[in-house]
């Protein structure tokens, strides 16, 4: 595929479509007047409107050969953190999930964090 801009053109390279739930992003690898790679991330998300039309909201992001390291190194550190967050002890708690958690119910009877009673075996206690 090629696309006509004046008198030059630019070759598309290379696509991959991701379909992701509502989403579909698109990597496309394209060249420059000057044979360098570049690369696009479109996001696209079908949108509804009142009448039953629809129509697709695009972003989209482009790469150049520059920042292809830097950009990898902080999509990997980023993901990399996702990871650590969701895993073990250091799991990620959502603040509304939290707030709900601190106004749970008991046989019926809100009760606050501070309210929260444990099982004391007394023996343990003694001497």
């Amino acid at each position: 595929m090629s696309e006509n801009h004046g008198d030059s053109v630019r070759d598309d390279i290379f696509s991959k479509a991701v379909r992701a739930g509502k989403r579909t992003y698109f990597f496309d690898v394209k060249s420059t007047r000057g044979n360098d790679l570049y690369l696009t991330i479109t996001e696209s998300k079908k949108r509804f409107h009142d009448d039953g039309n629809h129509s697709f909201e695009k972003h989209k992001i482009f790469l150049y050969k520059e920042d292809f390291e830097k950009f990898s190194e902080g999509l990997t550190e980023a993901l990399d953190k996702i990871v650590d967050l969701r895993s073990g002890d250091n799991e990620f708690v959502d603040p509304e999930e939290e707030m709900e958690d601190e106004n749970k119910h008991v046989d019926g009877n809100k009760f606050e964090k501070s309210e929260v009673f444990t099982d004391v075996n007394f023996e343990d206690l003694e001497d």
